[in-house]
C-alpha cells in the first residue's frame, strides 16, 4: 500500500510498471482495485497509477473535499508529490468528471484523455441513480458479475455522502461546456447497456471537435473495464500509443506488447 499526505489526510494510490504515466481514477462505486486487470496489462509499456479519491477505498474521508474542484486538486497534489509533470488520464463515472476538470485546468499536465460512462450534464444521469442507497446502486450496476466481490468490499469503505455530493456538483455543472472548450485529445468511451448514464447523441461527434472521439462497447453495461477486460485493454494501449485518437475502434483481441 503506497500513500501520500494531502491536507493533513492519508491519500492512497498504488502504481505499476516504468515508462510514460498513466493515471486511472475509479467512478462512484468501488476504488481503485477494479482496475488492477487494467493496469497488469498496461504495465508492460507505462508506469501505471491508480488512486483512491476523497470518501473512497483507503483515502480521507472528509465531506468538504467532495466537490469536483477538491477531488480535481487532489490529482495536483498527487502529481506535484510524486514529482509527475504529465500523464495521459483514464476516468470512470465519478472519475472521468474528476479527470475532465484536472485537463480543464491544467491542460500542460494531461497528454491525453480517457473518460468512461461519465456524465457530463444533469440530464445524462438516470435519477434511480441520485436516489438509491449504495446496496441498491451495487445490486443495479455491479450484480453478480466479474470483478463485483472485489467492488462490493471495497465499496463498503466509501462515504455515501461523496457519491451524493459529488453526483449534485455534476447536477450543477455542464460539464458538456467544458468537454467542449478543452485541446487535450479525448476518447469518451460508453458502454451500450449502460442504464445509468447517457451518453452524448452521436451527432455531436460529427465533426465537431477534431480532437475528440467516442467508441461504444455494444455488450458492456457500466463497467466495460470488467465486462470485457481483454477488449478494454486493448483499446486502452492503443489509446495510448495513438496519435490520432479518430483513428481508434474497438478489436476483439489484446496480447502482451513486450519491450
Amino acid at each position: 500500500m503506497s500513500a501520500i499526505v494531502v491536507n493533513e489526510d492519508v491519500v492512497h494510490y498504488e502504481v505499476l510498471g516504468r515508462g510514460p504515466g498513466v493515471l486511472f481514477i475509479h467512478g462512484w462505486l468501488g476504488s481503485w482495485r477494479y482496475w488492477i486487470p487494467t493496469m497488469q496489462a498496461a504495465s508492460a509499456r507505462y508506469r501505471t497509477y491508480a488512486i483512491d479519491l476523497w470518501g473512497f477505498g483507503d483515502s480521507g474521508k472528509k465531506p468538504m473535499y467532495y466537490d469536483l474542484d477538491s477531488q480535481a486538486e487532489l490529482i495536483t497534489r498527487f502529481m506535484d508529490t510524486l514529482g509527475v509533470a504529465k500523464l495521459a488520464l483514464i476516468g470512470h463515472g465519478l472519475g472521468g468528471a474528476v479527470a475532465l476538470r484536472f485537463a480543464t485546468h491544467h491542460p500542460e499536465w494531461v497528454v491525453k484523455l480517457m473518460t468512461i460512462d461519465t456524465p457530463f450534464n444533469k440530464a445524462s444521469i438516470n435519477s434511480r441513480f441520485t436516489s438509491s442507497d449504495v446496496p441498491s446502486l451495487l445490486d443495479w450496476l455491479v450484480g453478480k458479475g466479474p470483478g463485483s466481490a472485489e467492488i462490493i468490499a471495497e465499496t463498503n469503505k466509501l462515504d455515501p455522502t461523496a457519491i451524493q455530493k459529488s453526483m449534485q456538483a455534476i447536477a450543477e455543472t455542464d460539464l458538456m461546456a467544458e468537454l467542449n472548450q478543452t485541446n487535450t485529445p479525448t476518447l469518451l468511451v460508453h458502454g451500450d447497456k449502460d442504464s445509468a448514464i447517457t451518453p452524448p447523441p452521436e451527432e455531436w461527434f460529427n465533426g465537431t471537435k477534431p480532437n475528440l472521439h467516442h467508441i461504444s462497447f455494444e455488450d458492456s453495461k457500466h463497467f466495460p473495464m470488467l465486462d470485457d477486460p481483454a477488449k478494454f485493454s486493448r483499446l486502452v494501449a492503443d489509446f495510448l500509443e495513438a496519435k490520432d485518437l479518430t483513428s481508434l475502434e474497438l478489436k476483439d483481441e489484446w496480447k502482451r506488447r513486450m519491450r
